[in-house]
């Protein structure tokens, strides 16, 4: 059997946190909200978990500090020495002060480019990927609550209608489940 979805479509996003706050409330599991812009705590009332995007900086910001610290060993103390206002390069740990700027700016650059390609492809909007948003009024002055009737699975359809009218909908619409790959 399909699995079926309804999507509870608001004209304000005040609307539609205080509507989630109330089938949260009535024992109803809201699958996503699609909206123009960030709904100032709607993450934990629709029981978002929380992001693990720092873990990923640190990784990549790791990442880049060791390889400027290999760069320098290589490139400045074991290739090509060089002799810079009289101070030779022999060993890394006596020249490292001269290396902390570039060392710093290697771990921001790699921080910072591995978050934004590590959000684009967590949530699939690298360019060309089609769009996971049920309507494109989304983007503009809709907010819409995406409900899985196979994630309520004590209510049926018509008591799920029945609790979603009550919450200041605009329109209510039930389809079949398609996943956008």
């Amino acid at each position: 059997m399909a699995d079926r979805v309804i999507y509870a479509t608001y004209d304000d996003d005040h609307t539609l946190l205080e509507g989630a706050k109330k089938l949260v409330a009535d024992g109803v599991h809201i699958s996503d909200v699609f909206s123009p812009f960030p709904i100032h705590g709607i993450d934990p009332v629709i029981g978002v978990k929380h992001t693990r995007l720092g873990i990923v900086a640190m990784m990549f910001a790791v990442t880049g500090m060791m390889l400027a610290v290999i760069g320098f060993q290589y490139i400045m103390i074991s290739d090509w020495p060089m002799n810079i206002g009289g101070k030779p390069n022999f060993s890394l740990l006596q020249n490292f002060p001269s290396f902390v700027p570039i060392t710093f700016e290697f771990t921001v650059l790699f921080a910072a480019h591995g978050m934004a390609l590590t959000y684009l492809l967590r949530n699939k909007t690298l360019p060309g990927m089609p769009a996971d948003n049920p309507y494109p009024r989304n983007t503009d002055d809709r907010f819409t609550m995406e409900i899985r009737l196979s994630e309520n699975g004590g209510m049926s359809s018509d008591d799920l209608h029945a609790k979603i009218k009550q919450t200041g909908i605009v329109e209510i619409e039930e389809k079949d489940y398609v996943v956008i790959k």
